[in-house]
């Protein structure tokens, strides 16, 4: 059978949209709630997911590379679909972890792997340039579907707030079809002999041996944490202002159609700007979302929030191509996957601490210091990131 660039796209637009479609994300924290976790009890079970992401990650990712991107993905999709039935049924804690648990092993076979497949099969088409243009393409429609599963969701939850679960449940085994149908693009990197010494001479040279991918992956990771850190403090803003419930899945709706359209048009202006600006551009933009959520009044809180979804739309396909731009094919989902470890191990230990200040101090209190954390280390790993033309 011969390659199909048209195929695996497709594919990976439908396990985009299984991925991201989240029925339950508008209303998860009024979930938990109701099941009787605290806001530190709700990040901390996000931790656990964190830390599972962060065991498996790199492992899963070097799977990907050395067994293929195809079956790591599938397996995954299989999971997915596993943890969300189990929720169904859930109602404390450490029925939420085990769920909680085989998501973030599911996930951690998808992530890294599907963007690595997505760059290999542009290059087996000789339109490894447009990298921007497609990735930004398939993260607008994954935020698209959120934003539509934000209207969907609010819905659903006004018949219960399980409700939403058993629909996801659906949603999720849509990414197994499609995990099938994709195919390995004809890709020849090194051949690599696999084992625990592989890995972690990858693992090195990402965190070692190579400076230019070292801060390409730190400023990345820290970027990405910001951004999900965020996501779990965003539905406490809309409680501290006092939005109705039913407004909930609207708001999610809005804020995700941001990112959907800024990740859409990420190339272009990239293109426009440049790399040093638009790097610059968008780490400006999601500090100001931090320390002005915190300080300012609701009305301007809700539109540096939309400010803050339109720089994370920016981003994430512009960082991920970088990332891609200067890893080799063979090694591709191995250092995606070391970004996202370092990612969900700095979540692991600031989601809990924030969880704590948002019961004891206030969420305006939470944004401040979260706003200050992400200062400090944006500003140093930007300034090795841009020293070394890391983008390029």
């Amino acid at each position: 059978m011969s390659f199909s660039l048209n195929r695996n796209l497709y594919a990976l637009y439908l396990i985009k949209v299984a991925k991201w479609m989240n029925l339950i994300m508008p209303v998860i924290v009024l979930f938990y709630r109701s099941n009787g976790l605290t806001m530190q009890d709700i990040f901390t079970l996000q931790a656990i997911y964190s830390v599972t992401l962060m065991v498996f990650e790199i492992p899963t990712g070097y799977f990907a590379d050395t067994s293929g991107r195809r079956t790591s993905m599938l397996a995954g999709s299989v999971l997915g679909f596993a943890g969300f039935l189990i929720y169904c049924t859930s109602t404390g804690f450490w029925q939420f972890v085990v769920a909680e648990t085989i998501l973030g092993i599911g996930m951690s076979l998808i992530s890294g792997a599907d963007s690595a497949m997505l760059y290999d099969s542009l290059v087996s088409a000789g339109a490894s340039g447009k990298y921007t243009r497609f990735e930004g393409r398939i993260t607008s429609i994954g935020n698209f579907a959120e934003a539509l599963a934000g209207i969907l969701g609010g819905i659903l939850a006004a018949i219960s707030l399980r409700t939403p679960f058993f629909f996801q449940a659906g949603i999720a085994f849509l990414a197994i079809p499609a995990a099938l149908i994709l195919q390995e693009p004809p890709v020849h990197g090194n051949i690599r002999k696999p084992g625990l010494r592989d890995i972690t001479s990858i693992v090195i040279r990402v965190l070692h041996g190579d400076r230019k991918l070292f801060w390409n992956t730190i400023f990345s990771a820290v970027t990405g944490v910001s951004t999900l850190t965020m996501a779990w403090l965003a539905q406490p803003f809309f409680i501290q202002a006092g939005l109705r419930v039913t407004l909930f899945g609207v708001v999610w709706a809005v804020l995700n159609l941001s990112v959907g359209l800024a990740a859409m048009y990420a190339w272009r202006i990239e293109s426009k700007l440049g790399p040093r600006r638009t790097v610059i551009l968008f780490t400006l933009f999601l500090l100001l979302g931090y320390f002005g959520m915190a300080l300012f009044g609701t009305i301007t809180g809700f539109i540096l929030l939309l400010i803050f979804y339109l720089a994370r739309g920016l981003a994430t396909p512009t960082l991920r191509n970088y990332i891609n731009i200067i890893a080799s094919s063979d090694t591709r989902a191995t250092v995606l996957s070391v970004r996202n470890f370092i990612i969900r191990g700095l979540f692991a230990v600031m989601g809990p601490f924030y969880g704590f200040v948002t019961d004891r101090f206030g969420l305006s209190t939470a944004l401040l210091l979260g706003g200050m954390i992400f200062g400090v280390l944006s500003s140093i790993s930007l300034f090795f990131f841009l020293r070394y033309k890391t983008y390029r």
